[in-house]
């Protein structure tokens, strides 16, 4: 029989944030590889669009509106979700959105709560319940899953006036490996992954800046701003069962930039 590792036929992908961007590379990326797959996002006409896309593929695909800075939101939508599917195998947690202040002595307020509560609390309650999914199915015989949180490179380095968002990203690197040692009993798997300068909606201000491109971009040992399709591969593989003994890890998806 052929190593079909990569093959995501039968398996049912949840992708929050998942309507543009990263989300969307790699909820198409997974469709490509055969998985049922459904996106959440709070933007009716990007989800509609980025659903005729993901039916393009042949499989079956859903999208639905989900703010995940609301707790009880994320509770209703898994168990939409469970009921549309049946089942879950993958969940990327990727909903993110991003402040630039003038200066750390201006954090504070409401955009400094929505950061938190959709970068952070978003996620927790998204793998929570995802994990709850997997626990759940795990004691009734049927172990496994993978849990992915999307993170950023911020998490490591300084990022200037950026210090909330620089914060929810670290602490998903604490939540996915507290995760992974917790939920390994079950067949689960819980990994991040940290993108580096990527072209994206959230990354458009700086893309047009030249004094970032020559500053920073030219700090990329590759040259050149990450593609969203660039993190698709990565998504199949988390998602599959080639990573089956891959646990607890912060992948690196950055061009090289961070060992420069």
């Amino acid at each position: 029989m052929a190593y079909k590792p990569f093959d995501l036929t039968g398996k049912v992908v949840l992708v929050t944030g998942g309507n543009g961007g990263i989300g969307l590379a790699m909820a198409d990326a997974v469709a490509q590889a055969g998985a049922s797959v459904e996106i959440w996002g709070t933007n009716t006409d990007k989800n509609a669009k980025a659903l005729t896309q993901l039916k393009a593929h042949g499989v079956k695909a859903n999208a639905r509106v989900v703010d995940v800075s609301k707790e009880e939101n994320i509770v209703a939508g898994m168990q939409a979700m469970l009921a549309e599917f049946g089942r879950i195998d993958a969940c990327f947690a990727n909903a993110g959105v991003s402040n630039r202040w003038k200066s750390f002595l201006d954090i504070g307020g409401e955009d400094y709560r929505r950061v938190m509560a959709i970068n952070l609390d978003g996620m927790i309650w998204t793998m929570r319940e995802a994990c709850r999914h997997m626990k759940a199915r795990a004691e009734a015989g049927d172990p496994g899953g993978s849990v992915v949180a999307v993170a950023s490179t911020a998490a490591l380095f300084g990022a200037a006036r950026n210090q909330d968002y620089g914060a929810t990203k670290a602490g998903i690197i604490g939540v996915t490996n507290a995760i992974a040692v917790e939920f390994a009993r079950y067949g689960v798997r819980a990994n991040s992954i940290l993108p580096g300068w990527i072209a994206t909606d959230l990354t458009s201000q700086a893309q047009e800046n030249e004094g970032f491109t020559k500053n920073v971009i030219s700090r990329v040992p590759m040259r050149r701003w990450g593609r969203p399709e660039e993190l698709g591969g990565i998504a199949i593989y988390l998602a599959s069962d080639a990573s089956s003994f891959h646990s607890g890890d912060s992948i690196l998806i950055d061009g090289g930039y961070a060992k420069f």
